[in-house]
């Protein structure tokens, strides 16, 4: 890996780690409808004009009834999911769970036919993954330091993110990144727009709520997702997605530094058991099982 591409890698996950601190702050303003509008909204604003300039959208265009889909499962369900628990969870703890989208995506390509997620290697990641899950699951719990509710909302919203990356890559193949989650944030701010103008503040609202917005719709939305795709071209797609497990540790730490979140004993036990069986769920093996 080049410099270039290291630097580029580490700054994508550190845009993917920052949407839940953005989220945990624009809570205490806005509903999760109102949130998940304002980023799409600026995230297809941008990207569309890039994918059109760069074509692409024509063959998104042609499937649309796999790209409704995935936008319901990658950005309309997952994003107001995750919104509304942290309202009652730290945005560290939000970050950890969603790095469990390797282990769900493991299981759905097992239901597809992959038989690699048999080996040993990736049978123990599950293993271990899902026993540092429950672990946090339950001493979250047992404490009282986080909503329950709130936790099984992210790891639906991780389940939803992996079916959507598994049912894209099959049924549209390589397709424009850039196109198709352009198209797919136009969708979902079509969907929210009603809900956002009836549910749109009538009181004043804060400047930290509205720069948590414009930050995830030009930060965490659009530039991540562009930057992304020039290091998935660079590195390739499998290096690429260990972006997962950087992002989780930017997410944790920046809860704790600019949020004053505290590092719970259910994130102490969870975070390295999660990260480290996601890693091995998601390695395939380079040998034929």
């Amino acid at each position: 890996m080049s410099r270039r591409s290291l630097s580029l890698f580490l700054f994508v996950g550190l845009l993917w780690g920052i949407p839940y601190m953005f989220m945990k702050i624009a809570i205490d303003t806005f509903t999760p409808s109102v949130i998940v509008f304002g980023r799409v909204i600026i995230g297809a604003a941008l990207l569309i004009p890039i994918a059109l300039k760069q074509g692409g959208v024509r063959e998104i265009i042609k499937g649309w009834k796999y790209v409704v889909p995935y936008a319901a499962a990658e950005m309309i369900g997952p994003w107001y999911l995750i919104s509304s628990a942290e309202k009652d969870i730290s945005s560290g703890l939000a970050g950890l769970l969603v790095a469990t989208v390797p282990i769900w995506a493991t299981i759905f390509a097992s239901v597809n036919g992959d038989k690699t997620v048999w080996h040993s290697t990736r049978l123990f990641g599950l293993v271990f993954g899902f026993a540092g899950l429950v672990a946090l699951v339950g001493i979250e719990s047992i404490t009282g330091n986080s909503s329950l509710t709130s936790i099984f909302m992210v790891l639906l919203a991780s389940i939803l993110y992996a079916y959507a990356v598994n049912m894209i890559t099959k049924k549209l193949p390589g397709v424009s990144g850039i196109a198709l989650n352009g198209v797919a944030m136009g969708i979902s701010a079509v969907f929210f727009a009603p809900f956002a103008y009836v549910q749109w503040p009538q009181t004043a609202i804060p400047m930290n709520a509205i720069w948590s917005v414009i930050g995830l719709g030009v930060l965490c939305t659009a530039l991540a997702f562009v930057l992304f795709f020039k290091v998935m071209a660079d590195i390739g797609p499998a290096r690429a997605s260990l972006v997962t497990y950087i992002n989780t540790a930017f997410a944790v730490l920046l809860g704790v530094i600019i949020l004053s979140e505290p590092i719970t004993l259910g994130i102490m036990v969870g975070l390295p058991m999660v990260l480290v069986g996601s890693y091995f769920a998601s390695r395939k093996p380079t040998v034929n099982v």
